[in-house]
């Protein structure tokens, strides 16, 4: 299991902590230290859609221009999420060809068994 996100976020934070708490094995990937590509990206956008990883609620989506939130699409959306990981809603999690976006305690505990 792969845990994608920001190490500050603090639902990455609950998110790693739950991880730990529950001896689930996985490794961590920083999107601002590690990196974010392409294919990545794409293969995130496949499973669970562009919409699902843009986090509308943050400041990133917040500072960007009005016109480009008002039309954005899945091309650009996909050119802002690698111009900008922070935009991701956070955490992904890839687990045996399974993607998963977001925290939630009760639904990774039925996830992950």
């Amino acid at each position: 299991m792969k845990l994608y996100g920001i190490k500050n976020c603090d639902t990455v934070k609950k998110a790693r902590k739950w991880l730990d708490e529950n001896g689930a094995d996985y490794e961590f990937h920083d999107f601002r230290k590690d990196g974010l590509d392409g294919e990545m990206l794409a293969r995130w956008e496949h499973a669970v859609g562009w919409d699902t990883l843009l986090n509308r609620r943050g400041t990133t989506w917040r500072k960007l221009p009005e016109e480009v939130r008002d039309t954005i699409s899945a091309r650009t959306a996909h050119e802002i999420m690698l111009e900008n990981p922070s935009i991701i809603k956070r955490p992904v999690v890839e687990r045996a060809g399974d993607v998963f976006v977001g925290f939630n305690a009760d639904e990774w505990a039925a996830w992950l068994t």
